[in-house]
């Protein structure tokens, strides 16, 4: 199948294997960690806290890491970028023995939750740009729109299966031995990357200033106007929609599910767009991509309206795995229009300031939720969140037309 083409390249399978491991238990740990600051605090707002100690972080450090990704090796700045994963997963391990626990006590375990996502911030704004800016030095030109979908999917699949694999982890054996395994996992990711060769940079330019290399970045994402419309829809839909960050309270307090429903309600919008992922690939978007996009992002602020009204775990779970089907078509268009629209030289900058848009719509739209739901309640703030999110395509429609006109 030539859809398959693309794993003759060893660099690439080494990449993807180490790509599904990371984000795989990046999702275990998120589900961990919220159900465990929940299940301390029965608090939605701590939960939303989650997210901005995780954004700040690594929304400054985003508008650095673009330009360091970008003159120096690639391969490099994500290996490093896992081997620091390690080290603050491992310290989640120690912090979940009995013997810590019962020396630390509740209020000492919660700020080293908080200190290690505040670091996982850190982190992340240079394995995500890097990971972005690593897949087209991996195989040849013709290769990359097969392989931005398969780099979408790997990333899908490890969202569907690490919150559920979590959950049912935790559920069987406990906290421990789940960050036990996590850790595992981590390290056998750090061994693919060291499978591929170096990525030195391209046409860096010597004598150029830091402020001077970001100002590029934001020039050419301003100037690029199909870049600049996709990330701006994406940021303002999912900070209004993304329902996620209170699921601990729906599971307990809604559905009543426990730890191993959340993490099937965590899963489930991955596996809608695992599918939809499975079926773009075999039969890729050929026209009106741009289009596509605003309806889908429309249909998935639908989804979190249905999801907030529901009181039948199955129409919730049906709710949410629409919106991953929906979310997942919005996700490949809006990949490809960054693969395919940002220069070489550009890759490290452009996803970077890119990450900001995205940490911006999901961590900060994490603590939205937890801030929205302390004034008005859970399930009304999730319905706002909705409506909003349906509102912010109204307008793009309205207000930025060229989008509707975007194909690749």
């Amino acid at each position: 199948m030539k859809t398959l083409n693309v794993f003759r390249f060893s660099e690439f399978r080494s990449y993807i294997i180490c790509r599904f491991l990371f984000i795989l238990v990046m999702n275990m740990q998120a589900t961990l960690i919220s159900w465990k600051v929940y299940d301390m605090t029965k608090d939605p707002f701590s939960i939303g806290l989650i997210g901005l100690f995780e954004f700040i972080p690594a929304m400054i450090t985003s508008l650095f890491s673009g330009q360091f990704i970008d003159k120096n090796d690639k391969k490099y700045v994500l290996q490093w970028s896992i081997l620091m994963n390690i080290l603050l997963t491992t310290g989640l391990l120690l912090a979940t023995l009995p013997i810590a626990a019962a020396t630390f006590g509740q209020s000492t375990t919660l700020i080293i939750i908080y200190s290690v996502v505040f670091l996982t911030g850190i982190a992340r704004a240079f394995s995500g740009p890097s990971s972005f800016a690593l897949v087209s030095q991996l195989i040849p030109e013709e290769f990359l729109t097969n392989a931005v979908t398969w780099h979408s999917a790997a990333w899908q699949a490890a969202v569907v299966m690490g919150p559920a694999f979590a959950g049912l982890m935790y559920g069987k054996w406990g906290i421990t031995p789940t960050f036990s395994l996590m850790v595992g996992l981590f390290i056998t990711a750090f061994i693919a990357i060291l499978f591929i060769s170096p990525k030195p940079a391209v046409l860096v330019k010597t004598g150029e200033s830091i402020i001077e290399s970001i100002r590029q970045g934001f020039q050419f994402v301003w100037r690029t106007k199909e870049i600049l419309g996709t990330v701006t829809l994406d940021l303002f839909a999912v900070f209004f929609g993304g329902a996620t960050a209170m699921l601990p309270y729906f599971a307990d307090v809604v559905l009543k599910v426990g730890p191993a429903g959340l993490g099937l309600l965590r899963s489930v919008p991955a596996i809608g767009s695992l599918v939809v992922l499975i079926i773009i690939t075999l039969r890729p978007l050929k026209s009106q991509q741009g289009r596509t996009m605003l309806w889908c992002v429309a249909g998935f602020g639908v989804s979190i309206i249905v999801f907030g009204l529901s009181q039948y775990f199955w129409l919730s779970v049906l709710a949410l795995f629409i919106g991953g089907v929906l979310d997942g078509i919005s996700m490949i268009i809006r990949s490809n229009i960054l693969q395919l629209k940002t220069p070489e030289a550009m890759r490290g900058r452009v996803a970077s300031l890119n990450s900001i848009f995205v940490m911006s719509s999901n961590e900060l739209g994490e603590f939205e939720s937890g801030f929205t739901s302390k004034l008005m309640g859970v399930v009304p703030a999730v319905i706002f969140g909705g409506c909003m999110t349906m509102l912010v395509v109204a307008t793009t429609w309205v207000k930025i037309p060229s989008i509707k006109k975007i194909k690749y």
